[in-house]
This record gives C-alpha cells, sequence and structure tokens, in this order.
C-alpha cells in the first residue's frame, strides 16, 4: 500500500511560472546561485538558496540564512509571486528533453511509511547535510522541495494520468534554457484525485529515485512536530510531505564518472601495468572521447589520450552490489591501484554527472587540477530497484536522473 495524499499547494503564480522555476538547491553552488538570480527578483532559488539575498561570505547554515528563506517565502506569497490553492489537489508534472519524457503525480506521502522503509532508499545520508535541510523546513513550516520517486509502472494509472493530460489544459508550459519542456496540470476533479488515491493503494512500494536527504529531513521535522506536539491525530500536514512519483519504466539514469586527483605515486607505465592485471587495455579508436556502451566496460582520460578498459571476468562478482559497473571499478581499480578506499571521503576523487558530457571529465584533467578521468556505463533502473529491494544502498555517486525537476512549482506548508 502506498498513500499519496492531495494537499493545497504554494505554486507559483502563472504568468510568471519560468521566472520563479529555478534549478535544485543542490546542484550548484553559491558563486553559480548568485549568477543565476541576476536580474530575475522571482527566482525560487531566493528562497532554496536565500543566501544569494544576503551579502557574500555569510555563513549559509547560519540561522539568519534559514530565516531569510522563511522572509523571502512569505513575501513571495505576499506579493502573490506564489500563490496557494484554496483546496486540495494532485497535480501532474510532465518533463521532456531530447531524450525522455515522464509523467508524474505531484502529491503528499506519508512520513510513517518513509519511515517503516515502505518508501524505499538506495543510498546512504549525510548527517550535515540533513541538518541543512532540517533548518530550512523547520524555518520555513514548509516542504521546500520535493522528494523524486518512483514505483514500478501501473498500467492503470498511466491511463488515468494521460486520460486527464488529453482532455484538460495545462496550467504551467514553459521551456527552460536547458531545452527541457515543463507542463503541469492541475487535477481538479474529484473523482479522478479519488481514483488516482486509490489506485496508489494498490502499489506495493515507492522508491527514492533521487533526494534522500530531502527525505530524511522531512522525517525528522516530523517527529520534531509530533514531539512538540504531544498529541496528534495523524493528520496534520507535517505528518506528509511533498513528493513527486514517475514510473519507473519512464526514467533515465545518466553515468556518474570519477575523476582523481593523482596516480597514487606511480608512472603511468606502472599505473597501466596494475590495471592490465583485471582489465584489458587499449586506446580508442582515433583518440576519440569514449562512452561505454556496455556493462563492465570503461572510458580513461589521462594526457589527452582516451583508453578503453574491459573488466576481466575473474573481477565480476555476482552479489547484488559488488557486479555493479561502479563497484567493480572501485573495488579492482580505484581502491587497489589509486589508494581511493572511501569515495564518500576521500578527497582526491571527485564526480562529474554524466549531463555535463565526457567534455566535462576532459576539463577537469586538462585544467590540471585532476590527473585521470574515468566514464563509467549507467545503472539500470531495474538494479537501483533490485538494490533497494533488497534493503543495500548503491555505492556514493552512482546515480545521475536528468531531466532535474525545477524548484519553486510546489512548495507544501506544514501547517
Amino acid at each position: 500500500m502506498s498513500i499519496v495524499k492531495p494537499f493545497k499547494a504554494i505554486r507559483p503564480n502563472t504568468d510568471l511560472a519560468s521566472k520563479v522555476a529555478s534549478h535544485p538547491y543542490d546542484v550548484m553552488n553559491e558563486k553559480e546561485a548568485r549568477k543565476m538570480v541576476e536580474g530575475n527578483p522571482y527566482s525560487y532559488l531566493h528562497v532554496d538558496r536565500s543566501e544569494v539575498s544576503m551579502p557574500e561570505g555569510v555563513d549559509v547554515h547560519s540561522p539568519q540564512v534559514y530565516q531569510q528563506a522563511c522572509d523571502n517565502l512569505k513575501k513571495m506569497l505576499k506579493e502573490q509571486v506564489l500563490i496557494q490553492d484554496e483546496t486540495e489537489h494532485l497535480y501532474i508534472y510532465k518533463l521532456a528533453d531530447a531524450n525522455t519524457s515522464q509523467l508524474g503525480i505531484v502529491c503528499c506521502t506519508s512520513v510513517d511509511e518513509a519511515s517503516e522503509n515502505k518508501i524505499k532508499k538506495h543510498e546512504f545520508t549525510r548527517p550535515e547535510k540533513e541538518d541543512d535541510r532540517v533548518n530550512h523546513i523547520d524555518y520555513c513550516n514548509a516542504n521546500t522541495s520535493p522528494v523524486f520517486l518512483t514505483y514500478k509502472t501501473q498500467a492503470e494509472i498511466d491511463h488515468v494520468i494521460n486520460d486527464y493530460i488529453k482532455k484538460n489544459t495545462p496550467e504551467y508550459d514553459f521551456k527552460t534554457e536547458d531545452g527541457v519542456s515543463h507542463t503541469v496540470w492541475v487535477i481538479d476533479d474529484n473523482d479522478v484525485c479519488n481514483s488516482l488515491v486509490r489506485l496508489f493503494k494498490g502499489v506495493e512500494c515507492l522508491y527514492i529515485a533521487d533526494g534522500h536527504h530531502r527525505n530524511a529531513s522531512a522525517i525528522r521535522v516530523a517527529n520534531m512536530r509530533r514531539e512538540k506536539a504531544g498529541d496528534y491525530s495523524g493528520e496534520e500536514e507535517f505528518n506528509f510531505y511533498l513528493s513527486v512519483l514517475f514510473p519507473h519504466t519512464q526514467l533515465k539514469i545518466y553515468d556518474y564518472n570519477r575523476v582523481v586527483t593523482d596516480l597514487n605515486g606511480l608512472s603511468p607505465q606502472e599505473f597501466f601495468d596494475k590495471i592490465e592485471e583485471n582489465f584489458t587495455l587499449e586506446q580508442s579508436a582515433g583518440n576519440k572521447a569514449y562512452r561505454p556502451a556496455n556493462k563492465y566496460e570503461y572510458g580513461m582520460y589521462l594526457d589527452t589520450n582516451w583508453y578503453v578498459l574491459k573488466a576481466k571476468p575473474q573481477v565480476i562478482p555476482d552479489d547484488i552490489i559488488g557486479k555493479l559497473d561502479v563497484s567493480v571499478l572501485q573495488n579492482s581499480l580505484l581502491a587497489p591501484v589509486l589508494g581511493i578506499n572511501d569515495p564518500r571521503t576521500d578527497k582526491r576523487i571527485d564526480f562529474v554527472g554524466g549531463i555535463r558530457g565526457l567534455e566535462g571529465l576532459m576539463d577537469k584533467v586538462d585544467s590540471g587540477e585532476f590527473k585521470v578521468a574515468f566514464s563509467l556505463f549507467a545503472p539500470s533502473m531495474d538494479e537501483l530497484l533490485e538494490v533497494a529491494d533488497n534493503g543495500y544502498v548503491m555505492p556514493p555517486k552512482s546515480t545521475w536522473f536528468e531531466p532535474k525537476l525545477r524548484s519553486g512549482l510546489f512548495v507544501h506548508s506544514l501547517s
């Protein structure tokens, strides 16, 4: 059973939706965020990254920054940049780019189901990142950005959603600078809402695709509110959190690639010799940038040259985590050869989302900041679901989803 709850969304004035909608708070640094809001006082980054409204050098984790987020949210409501629906709805959110098109339901999901692992995870979270979003949610008294969830595709749910969008006009329909179309329908038909609520009760579980820290933070804030309330019914808004649910067959995972600062004291030839213990190694044809086309193949960029690595059968285990492409690279090259034993904490490694292209890897190496880069074959949605269904977690930085949800199109008030 999966609980899907309609809610009274705080969302943009229709005429301002394209200006309000912003990149998610965690895909840019402060400098990039400040650049993004230049000339756009409506940008939701004034809430999600409220330091952009304050002098440079401010501690982004200070109480003043979280209070600024709250003040900016209230200001946007007062000036009717954002409005709150008077009645509860479900919403349909369509994202489309050149490669994918996905239709999701915007709703609230249950804190209790998340706590009971009926909303399944596939990543660990970091306490300091959780703390940041806990403060942000608590000060703003709202889930300020959604958790990106998925579920195993259900034909009946697809039918209801597709039938609704064929018969109704979208509330928002705009394209962002990255070429992604964002289209939103408000489901103002109670029968359709009730039908979707009923159909999701037949969905065994939901899965977090992206937003593990937002998910964990929503649970923590709910528990804080429950403790403060003492006596609560379970129907209060703080018992639910903002989510967008997409069927798993519509989602695409991109590769999440690696760059390393040095060769761990090895000469290039010693490095190649070590690699060939577990991989075959040859230069890419025509020295072309190499994006792997098959599992257990890897591209490697070193000293302006591209190479193709293929894992030897003996280093590919049968276990669910060990057989992932990212695990094979980690356990058979990054750890034993380059000394990267914990990619979560090691400062010598960094990660580049596949949407930035192989050029992003080359730029980092050519700049001299990094010595070697690796391109990976992306995991499949079936692999992600298998990991979550068995109660495991993926290695760090395994999945990169595109297109990204835009923040500011939906906010869920906790009161």
